[in-house]
C-alpha cells in the first residue's frame, strides 16, 4: 500500500472487499426501532457489554414495563434490577431515567421520534447533550433508528481501520468516525459499518486474527508489514 494513495479510494476498495464475504450493503439489515427511544436505550445498555447481555436487559426492561412511562415512575432500583445483565446496573439505571426525564420535558411524551425532523446536526448536538450518550451512542441511533448518515466506531470499527491503516494506531475513536465520514460515501455508511462489525468479531479479530482468511489482506499494513 503506497501511502501516496488517496485514502477514499484505499477505504472503498477494503470496502469493496470485505462485501463480498459479509453482503450488508447488498442486504442492509433492517435496525430501525419505530420509536428512536428505544434504539437510545437499547444503545445505552450496549455500553462496556456484549451484545447478549445488552439483549437480555433490554427484554427484561421492556417486558416488565410495557412503557417508558411505567419505566419512569419504577424508580432506579427496580429499573437496575431490571437492567443486571447488562452490567453497570447502578449507572446505566440513572442514566435511563436520567434520559427519560429529559425527554419527557423537552417534547412532552417519552418519544424522539420529531428529533429526525432537525436533520443530522441538530439531532447529535441534542442526543450528545443526554445524560450518558456519547459520540458512539449518538451516531448509532442517527444511523440505525433515524436514518440520518452517521459512521459509528465501536471497538471492532477502531480496531480494524488501525490494523488496516487507515488511521494511526492511537487515534481515538472520536478521530475515526470523523474519518470515515468524511472518506466514506453516506449511502455506505450502514451496510459498510455493520460489514466492519462482522469482519471485526469473525476475521479481524482482537485476538488470533484469521489473516489468512481476509479478502482485504492484499491492501492492509499490518498484513504486508507496513506502518
Amino acid at each position: 500500500m503506497k501511502k501516496t494513495r488517496k485514502l477514499s479510494l484505499w477505504i472503498a476498495d477494503f470496502l469493496d472487499r470485505i462485501e463480498t464475504r459479509w453482503h450488508n450493503e447488498t442486504y442492509p439489515p433492517a435496525l430501525a426501532h419505530e420509536e428512536p427511544l428505544d434504539g437510545l436505550i437499547l444503545t445505552v445498555l450496549s455500553q462496556h457489554t456484549n451484545d447478549r447481555n445488552r439483549d437480555a436487559a433490554f427484554a427484561r426492561l421492556k417486558g416488565r414495563y410495557s412503557t417508558w412511562d411505567e419505566v419512569a415512575a419504577a424508580g432506579v432500583a427496580a429499573v437496575e434490577e431490571a437492567v443486571r445483565p447488562a452490567g453497570l446496573a447502578p449507572t446505566k439505571s440513572r442514566r435511563i431515567l436520567e434520559i427519560l426525564a429529559a425527554v419527557k420535558k423537552d417534547f412532552g411524551y417519552y418519544s424522539i421520534k420529531l428529533l429526525a425532523k432537525k436533520g443530522r446536526s441538530g439531532a447529535k448536538e441534542y442526543l450528545l447533550s443526554l445524560p450518558g450518550v456519547g459520540e458512539k451512542t449518538a451516531a448509532c441511533v442517527l444511523l440505525f433508528d433515524m436514518l440520518l448518515p452517521a459512521f459509528p466506531v465501536d471497538t471492532h470499527v477502531a480496531r480494524v481501520c488501525r490494523r488496516v491503516g487507515f488511521v494511526s494506531e492511537k487515534t481515538p475513536a472520536e478521530e475515526i468516525c470523523a474519518c470515515l465520514e468524511r472518506e466514506v460515501s453516506p449511502e455506505r455508511y450502514l451496510g459498510g459499518h455493520v460489514n466492519i462489525i462482522e469482519h471485526g468479531r469473525h476475521v479481524c479479530r482482537a485476538r488470533s486474527p484469521l489473516c489468512s482468511e481476509c479478502a482485504a489482506r492484499e491492501i492492509c499494513n499490518t498484513f504486508n508489514g507496513r506502518p
